[in-house]
């Protein structure tokens, strides 16, 4: 018998181990400086963690889980993807009662049967993160906020462009998928096998299609989901691209932009690259309100993404980019009293991260007693305060939380600080 890998499988070696790790490694360091915290979760989940979570009529679990019978006569899966499997242990293990708002990410092989090319293989790692507890838009923002600032980290923002849409609440969905279908159903001749097949399951993912003919047959529908959104999908919607313009964060909007998962509601997006042939997508996410309370969990809305390190490691050797060096591990909570403070805030937390500094705020108003504690539950070492005083007199507030010693400076100085050493010095 010939001993060997299987089909679709790749062995990594040293250096590219190495490499592996160095990305690993900064992608990771950006998440820590967000307040994210790491979790890991098993290769084998029961397959209803996967059919449940995902739905029944996406691609993942109709053809790709690696599914088979145990000696116990239990029906388990390989890790197709993180997302599922993380929220089942964000209720088995009640984290929601731990934290309002709860902070996690992942890390590990992800296993799925599909045909192998250049970027994708049977077998994968991806890094991920989610976040419950939010349904502000602020924190589909930071979520966004935290995957470009990894990209850039990596020195890869110049080779890729950040895409985005809402595909609303599901009876906003629904409404779009009759119209789908009224429209496609006198064409489904013209469309690929697999797309015939989605038009009664799943007529979204027939927007996602890469083939010329479901391209053709799909670019002049005189209609998209925004012409179905509601007036709260669409403020929210509005509200984080006010936040992405505000934190200097390049996007366009894609209408065709869909994602494969039955569990998204909102905000989807996905980061592409035209170097790496039809596999174009490095990483991708979004919002899903409805998966926790869908898995037997509390209500609790949340949002996340997943990269795949494999194509970020494909797309720094087609580009020749090398890596940046990680950031510091300082941690600095930024406190906001009142609506036109929270604004500010926002701003002044996304530009010290950017400077290597892990940052903790609030994305909801709460009073200055709770953001306090928060401060002093997650160990930061300052807290730089805005409040409706300290806009009026474009000031801020800094506090060591160590000494209790506080003084205020011009708003400026934060845009001047080079690290957390300068801190030190203005206390």
């Amino acid at each position: 018998m010939k001993i060997a890998r299987l089909h679709g499988f790749k062995d990594i070696c040293y250096p590219e181990t190495e490499k592996l790790r160095l990305v690993e490694s900064s992608i990771t360091d950006v998440f820590k400086r967000f307040g994210f915290s790491e979790i890991t979760i098993p290769i084998l989940e029961l397959s209803g963690v996967y059919s449940t979570g995902l739905g029944d009529t996406t691609d993942i679990v109709q053809k790709e889980m690696y599914t088979f019978e145990t000696k116990g006569g239990e029906w388990v899966s390989m890790r197709p993807e993180g997302t599922a499997g993380v929220v089942r242990a964000f209720i088995e293990n009640s984290l929601y009662r731990k934290s309002p708002v709860t902070k996690l990410y992942y890390s590990g092989e992800m296993f799925r049967y599909e045909k192998p090319q250049e970027g994708r293989q049977r077998s994968f790692n991806q890094i991920g993160a989610e976040l419950f507890g939010s349904r502000d838009p602020l924190a589909d923002s930071d979520i966004i906020a935290m995957l470009w600032l990894a990209i850039t980290e990596l020195g890869l923002s110049d080779h890729v462009k950040l895409e985005l849409n809402s595909i609303g609440k599901p009876l906003e969905r629904e409404r779009y998928k009759e119209s789908l279908i009224e429209f496609l159903s006198p064409k489904k001749d013209s469309l690929c096998e697999n797309c015939q097949n989605r038009l009664s399951t799943n007529p979204l993912r027939i927007l996602d299609c890469k083939t010329g003919a479901c391209r053709e047959v799909t670019s002049d529908i005189p209609f998209s989901i925004h012409d179905h959104l509601s007036e709260q999908s669409r403020e929210h919607l509005d509200a984080l691209l006010f936040s992405l313009r505000e934190k200097s964060i390049p996007y366009r909007l894609n209408h065709r932009i869909v994602r494969g998962l039955d569990y998204y509601t909102d905000t989807v997006f996905e980061v592409t690259t035209d170097k790496l042939g039809s596999q174009n997508a490095v990483a991708a996410g979004g919002r899903y309100d409805l998966l926790v309370e869908r898995m037997g969990g509390p209500q609790t809305p949340a949002v996340g993404f997943a990269m795949g390190v494999e194509r970020i490691m494909l797309l720094l050797e087609k580009t020749g980019t090398r890596r940046n060096s990680p950031g510091k591990k300082q941690i600095v909570c930024v406190i906001h009293i009142g609506e036109n403070a929270r604004g500010v805030a926002v701003k002044i937390a996304d530009g010290l991260r950017k400077k290597g500094l892990r940052v903790e705020t609030e994305y909801e108003n709460k009073s200055l007693k709770s953001q306090m504690r928060k401060a002093n539950r997650t160990g930061a070492t300052y807290s730089v305060i805005i409040g409706e005083d300290e806009l009026r007199k474009d000031l801020f507030s800094l506090r060591n939380m160590k000494t209790g010693e506080e003084k205020s400076f011009p708003l400026k100085k934060l845009a001047d600080l080079e690290g957390h050493g300068d801190f030190r010095k203005l206390l």
